[in-house]
This record gives C-alpha cells, sequence and structure tokens, in this order.
C-alpha cells in the first residue's frame, strides 16, 4: 500500500438525515448528518446534525482541530447542533488556536411560496426576519445562550465564542440568474471558491433543494486528492459537474419506498405536502448512482440516509452495478480520498 503525507480522508460522523429521532429497529445507531474532511492534522467539518459533538470526541478529535465548518444548508438537520460546539467547545479551545470559520448560506431574502396544498398560506413566523443566514442564526444562537455564556466569560474567564467562531455568508456571484424562488438552481452554473488554506481549496455549486435555498453541495480538493458532498439535493446538473473526476462522493439518500408507507395513504394535506417534499427535493440510491457513474467518480458512499434506521442491506442492494467502488457508511467509519491510495479505508 502506498502511502500520502497529508492523508486526506472522510470520517462519517453522522449518517442519518431528517429532523428526527428515528424510532424502531436499528435506532439510535446514526447520528445526525456530520461529515469530518481529514487533511493532515487539519479537520474540516461538513453540517452539524444532532450529536456532532460526540461524534467528533469519539472519532478522537474536538473544536480544537476544526479550522472550518462548512453547512450546506439551514434546515434544522444539518445546523441543531452549531450552538454546542460554540459553546462546549469553549472548554477545548487552547492558547493561540486560530478562529473556526463558519460559513453557509446567506439571508434567502424571501419567503419560500406556500404549498399548493394549503387552503389558506401559513403565517411565518418571525415576520422581522424570517429568512436569516449563517451569520444572523450564529448570532441569534450566541444571544440566545447569553446567560450562559456571561456566567462563563465573566466568572469562569472563559473565552468568548465570538472571538473564536468566525461566521460568515457565501456570496453567491453575481450574473448567475440565482433567485430563491425563481431560479434556485440556476443551469449551466459555475462552481465557485468559498474557501482556501494551504491544505485545501473547497468550491460549492447551487442544488435542487427546494423550498430552502441556497442550498449548496461542497469539493474539498488537496493535493492528493478530493471529496464532494453533495448536501441535501434532487438529482441536479450542478452536482454531476462539480463531483467531475472527484476521488469520493458522498451523497444523500431517501428510500421512496418509506415515503409512500408514511405518507402515501394518510390522504391529509400535511401528508401530501410532504411527499411533494420528498420526491421534489431528495434523491434515490439508483438516482445517486447514475448520477455519480456520469460524474466518473472513483468512490460512492451514501449518507444522509432517511429513513435514519434503514436496514443496511436496503441500500447496498441497490450498488451491484455501479462501476467503482460503492460504499454505506455506518456512523464514524473513515474513507480514503487519496488519489493513489488502494485502499478503500484508512486507520484514524
Amino acid at each position: 500500500m502506498q502511502s500520502t503525507s497529508l492523508r486526506p480522508h472522510v470520517v462519517t460522523l453522522g449518517t442519518a438525515g431528517g429532523p428526527r429521532w428515528w424510532t424502531g429497529e436499528n435506532a439510535g445507531k446514526r447520528a445526525g448528518i456530520a461529515t469530518a474532511v481529514v487533511v493532515g492534522e487539519a479537520v474540516y467539518l461538513v453540517d452539524a446534525g444532532t450529536g456532532v459533538g460526540n461524534q467528533l470526541m469519539k472519532a478522537g478529535y474536538s473544536t480544537a482541530d476544526l479550522r472550518g465548518i462548512f453547512l450546506t444548508h439551514l434546515h434544522s438537520d444539518h445546523t441543531i447542533d452549531l450552538a454546542s460546539l460554540a459553546i462546549f467547545g469553549l472548554f477545548t479551545i487552547g492558547p493561540g488556536q486560530k478562529p473556526v470559520h463558519i460559513i453557509g448560506p446567506g439571508n434567502r431574502g424571501a419567503l419560500p411560496p406556500a404549498s399548493p396544498r394549503a387552503t389558506t398560506p401559513p403565517t411565518p413566523l418571525f415576520a422581522h426576519n424570517p429568512t436569516p443566514g449563517t451569520v444572523d442564526m450564529f448570532d441569534h444562537l450566541m444571544q440566545a445562550y447569553a446567560t450562559d455564556l456571561n456566567d462563563r466569560v465573566i466568572d469562569a474567564l472563559r473565552p468568548s465564542p465570538l472571538e473564536h467562531f468566525i461566521a460568515s455568508d457565501i456570496q453567491i456571484p453575481a450574473g448567475t440568474g440565482y433567485h430563491p424562488n425563481e431560479n434556485p438552481t440556476p443551469a449551466d452554473f459555475a462552481s465557485f471558491e468559498i474557501y482556501r488554506d494551504e491544505l485545501v481549496t473547497v468550491t460549492a455549486t447551487l442544488v435542487k433543494h427546494p423550498p430552502i435555498a441556497p442550498a449548496f453541495a461542497f469539493r474539498f480538493d488537496t493535493a492528493e486528492g478530493s471529496v464532494t458532498i453533495s448536501g441535501d439535493t434532487a438529482p441536479c446538473e450542478n452536482l454531476v459537474e462539480l463531483a467531475r473526476g472527484t476521488e469520493l462522493l458522498l451523497h444523500e439518500a431517501i428510500d421512496f419506498d418509506w415515503v409512500q408507507e408514511k405518507f402515501g395513504n394518510v390522504g391529509t394535506a400535511d401528508a401530501q405536502a410532504s411527499m411533494d417534499h420528498h420526491h421534489g427535493s431528495h434523491t434515490s440510491a439508483t438516482q445517486a448512482i447514475e448520477m455519480a457513474e456520469r460524474a466518473g467518480v472513483a468512490k460512492l458512499a451514501l449518507h444522509h440516509l432517511v429513513p435514519g434506521t434503514t436496514p443496511i442491506s436496503t441500500w447496498l442492494s441497490h450498488g451491484a452495478g455501479f462501476s467503482g467502488t460503492y460504499l454505506v457508511p455506518d456512523d464514524l467509519d473513515v474513507i480514503s480520498f487519496a488519489r493513489t491510495h488502494i485502499e478503500t479505508t484508512v486507520a484514524p
């Protein structure tokens, strides 16, 4: 086996999707969606689903190892433990540690249209600021915990999270035709750089996950390989282009048989709206394989699995025809994306 100096790999910290705690058989086996991209000694976190802090710890890392936190979109299952990372993370910050960048979508700029299933338009929450972006969201979260934080800063002399976590909104390039309602996923959208340091360059593209907008996929390129993370998306040409030739594609997957069983015979407007959302905003395992083939990726790993309790055999049953390496990782699996690596996994 040929080794690499940076040993680039991902740790699948949490592999379940959806804003819920999954119950029934296999409950508790998959934490909320979160992925650590590890390059050398640096860790870059993509999404912050439920339990991410504990999963980082189990993987042998802490917030002290993070250089950046990248949010694909602002749905709660991808952001619910962002506050805990910043607040509990104060106890792992050492002297001289550089700030951790939190990079994610900006303000949507407009409310989404009401579901056509609605008989009357629902009333939006917090009408004065109904669609905050990453910067506003992080500020609101820290304000919500101000009692706790001021106790610790003033009495225990802990550092302020505002000094060690710096949030910024991704600015979509002008002239792309993007509009949150009219054109949330422009065709022929050129990926663009959102972060760079001496180890990685991170590029983003817009993907299809209505009604939320913007929703991003990210690609991490290193000197020794690349990984692309889809975020939540329906089949999307922008994702194919971003992932073209990547060593590893982590792609979301939903079990549409479960969607039909859960909502198909309920007959209520909200059940029908849920079915509309899942079919218009997510990807089956078969569709993910088709996009991976078109992008020419070496390895495809399914994550953000919905339901989070679906037996792994269901997901594995789709992979026989994939020309590359097909994986359905468990939580805390380690997957190399080194270009010259001949193994699927490396030791953590």
